[in-house]
């Protein structure tokens, strides 16, 4: 049964920073300690978008520990972001495949702290 699109509330593509600790067959590095994933994932709101992401990072054996928002496109234009056109190709995809799309992943090294 085909959903009515007008009475859906309209998605949205927020871009997420999520940490990411270690565990067994997370396909992290040898000798990383954790990593962050620069996610766009679409929700009618943040809290759906972060949820979703979290949900999609479990069961990719990723253990998330923390997720920061940075908004929409619009919000992080607002805000002076550079948004390159590769990053608003991968916001699109996110928003027309209803999905969480990574963007970049950072592995953490014990060595990355010190200083």
């Amino acid at each position: 049964m085909a959903q009515d699109k007008s009475l859906r509330r309209k998605q949205q593509v927020f871009t997420l920073l999520v940490e990411v600790g270690r565990k067994a067959g997370d396909g992290l590095p040898e000798g990383a300690t954790g990593g962050a994933l620069m996610c766009f994932a679409s929700g009618v709101d943040e809290a759906e978008a972060v949820r979703e992401t979290v949900a999609i990072l479990k069961q990719a054996d990723l253990n998330p520990l923390d997720v920061s928002g940075y908004g929409t496109l619009e919000e992080r234009l607002a805000e002076g972001h550079d948004i390159s056109d590769e990053e608003r190709a991968l916001m699109d995809r996110a928003l027309d495949e209803n999905s969480v799309i990574v963007a970049q992943m950072t592995p953490f090294f014990e060595d990355d702290d010190k200083g």
